[in-house]
């Protein structure tokens, strides 16, 4: 075989790769629509493969329903799949990079809104579905495990910067955190409450730093 085959070769391959990727994540993506707009039960198949433009085959090889949840609430929430160190996504690497201890309520204020406001109609369908689904309540509660010991290093971060306080014992500082933070609270706020975007933001900007930042 000569070199410009083997290179035909290599190209084929890795564009088939990145077709199948683009196809998976149009299929999530269209599968966090329609489980936000519908709910976990009012989804199918069906509905996914019409909003993607696939086949419903292509949606099967892709994963089962619970599969495509798990998945949709992962892109929607952290923009990967799977467990990943919070330090290794886009988020965790702009707070590593902070140097200044003022900025640190405001940047998380961004991240959570913008976190939050993307995956607020998924992770609602998610948690509706866990309390009669026992695979899908595996999974959440598998998902809140992993949350909690990232939020732990990302205040252990600030504990070892000296910008958490001090006067507070650190598990109840994760706990704080966990309450301003979750999804739960954006949606009592902005789709219950009617608070808007910004507002929430502000918010949240001022919770932590009247209740996590060192004063």
């Amino acid at each position: 075989m000569s070199d410009t085959e083997v290179r035909t070769r290599v190209y084929r391959s890795e564009l088939r790769l990145r077709q199948a990727e683009e196809t998976r994540r149009s299929i999530i993506d269209a599968a966090a629509e329609l489980f936000s707009e519908l709910g976990y039960a009012g989804t199918t198949l069906a509905k996914i493969a019409k909003r993607a433009g696939v086949s419903v085959e292509t949606v099967q090889k892709t994963g089962p329903k619970a599969a495509l949840i798990r998945a949709a609430v992962e892109f929607r929430s952290f923009g990967v799949e799977g467990d990943r160190d919070v330090f290794e996504i886009a988020a965790g690497q702009a707070l590593l990079a902070l140097t200044d201890r003022d900025e640190a309520a405001p940047l998380a204020a961004r991240t959570m809104l913008e976190v939050n406001s993307g995956s607020a109609g998924v992770w609602t369908a998610l948690t509706g579905a866990a309390h009669g689904d026992p695979e899908l309540r595996g999974y959440f509660e598998v998902l809140l495990r992993d949350i909690r010991r990232q939020n732990s290093r990302i205040l252990g971060l600030l504990a070892e910067r000296g910008w958490l306080r001090d006067d507070v014992d650190f598990e109840r500082a994760v706990d704080t955190w966990e309450v301003i933070s979750s999804v739960e609270t954006y949606v009592r706020l902005v789709v219950l409450n009617g608070r808007s975007d910004e507002e929430y933001r502000s918010w949240f900007e001022g919770a932590v730093q009247e209740l996590i930042i060192a004063r």
